[in-house]
């Protein structure tokens, strides 16, 4: 650990010096293929030459001015997100927790124009909203909250993937709007139920809440389409975006639609750096390059593969739960805590994690061909065989 960084990270002992596409080199000059892309970031790989000469040819020309002026560049990167999304409206932030502050925010104000004193979000168990005091007590996660009460209070939590749950709060006239992740990330990597999404949409517009989706892992391809609630063909009223958004410029996004459209006024909300023209400079190089490249469509190649190439080598292991996922957001779960994997797969020249305890998470590039599909299953199969096989793991499951 760093004397000189506050203890925030248990860090692993390497440091990368370059990159190129999807792999990876430390200062010794080891190289690494990425299955973690900076944990769903850096979806073009790394050093993208079109992303790269878009935050150099704009910061050569104007970095920041702030939001008291117009910023062209924020509003034709807010133009292609809504035609991309069918939504209406864009606020540009720093990061996805910041996202979802606002989203919580719009479910406030939603509900104290209905005249409701003390409006309630419904949130999911074991979901991942970030670490400011609002998101993280939309977290659940009791792990994360520890340390941090008296949390925020107006959340209600109920399992992931569940409608009939949530259908149970309809009668409570103080809920106000749902947060939810279309697939969850930290909580690991469910995929919920076809039709879900489908149901909370229905209740939603029964009931005047607003439908608020937390796609800031999931989104930007992530999962095969543009953005995870597009698999179900539904429109929310609310999306909180980051990570991938930048490719590793920090940029958060939170659109806006249907009932959500008009609730933030001047002075309701607002940010310092969020939008500046070097950010949004970079992000509109992203989707160019996601477009271009029909990235979108590879993710749901490449993912299918990687899924099916995992099944076929771990299925018959007794300590693998499941293989699932949905494009590139891909979990690998097993009987028991499988934490040690992580500094496996980096001896072993593979960069992945390990969240919920025992879901290997893979998050590769978009970008990956083939080969390096074929390279991620056979290091994580072979890993998986021989930690299973041995005495350390099966102490642990004992």
């Amino acid at each position: 650990m760093s004397d000189v960084l506050q203890n925030t990270y248990n860090r692993l002992p390497v440091a990368f010096e370059r990159g190129e596409g999807a792999w990876l080199w430390d200062t010794d000059g080891k190289r690494y293929l990425d299955a973690l892309s900076g944990i769903a970031v850096c979806g073009l790989g790394h050093a993208h030459p079109k992303v790269a000469q878009a935050v150099c040819d704009q910061a050569g020309t104007l970095v920041h001015t702030s939001n008291l002026y117009r910023i062209p560049l924020q509003e034709q990167l807010a133009r292609r997100l809504c035609a991309l999304s069918g939504m209406d409206r864009a606020f540009f932030c720093n990061s996805g927790a910041e996202a979802n502050e606002a989203a919580i925010k719009l479910a406030r104000l939603h509900g104290r124009a209905r005249g409701v004193a003390a409006p309630k979000v419904v949130v999911m168990e074991g979901s991942f909203h970030g670490r400011t005091m609002a998101t993280l007590s939309a977290t659940g996660n009791a792990k994360i909250q520890a340390g941090f009460e008296p949390l925020v209070s107006g959340f209600v939590h109920v399992p992931h993937g569940d409608a009939d749950a949530v259908e149970a709060l309809a009668t409570d006239p103080d809920v106000v709007a749902i947060l939810v992740e279309p697939v969850t990330g930290e909580g690991g990597v469910h995929v919920p139920p076809p039709g879900y999404l489908r149901r909370l949409r229905e209740l939603c517009d029964r009931t005047g809440w607003l439908l608020m989706l937390d796609e800031i892992q999931a989104g930007i391809g992530r999962t095969g389409h543009w953005f995870a609630f597009q698999h179900e063909a539904i429109t929310p009223d609310v999306i909180s975006l980051a990570k991938g958004l930048g490719n590793g410029i920090p940029i958060g996004a939170n659109l806006v639609a249907g009932a959500a459209r008009d609730l933030f006024t001047p002075g309701t909300h607002g940010t310092t750096f969020g939008g500046n023209p070097l950010v949004c400079r970079a992000a509109l190089a992203v989707l160019d390059v996601m477009q271009d490249e029909a990235l979108c469509e590879q993710a749901a190649r490449q993912g299918e593969l990687l899924r099916n190439r995992l099944r076929d080598r771990l299925a018959d292991h007794a300590g693998v739960v499941a293989v699932r996922g949905r494009g590139l957001m891909i979990g690998v779960e097993l009987d028991r805590p499988a934490g040690a994997l992580v500094l496996a797969a980096l001896e072993r020249g593979l960069i992945l994690n390990v969240t919920a305890e025992r879901v290997i998470r893979l998050l590769p590039p978009l970008i990956i061909d083939d080969a390096q599909v074929e390279q991620i299953a056979t290091t994580v199969a072979d890993l998986v065989e021989d930690f299973l096989a041995s005495p350390q793991a099966n102490e642990v499951s004992a």
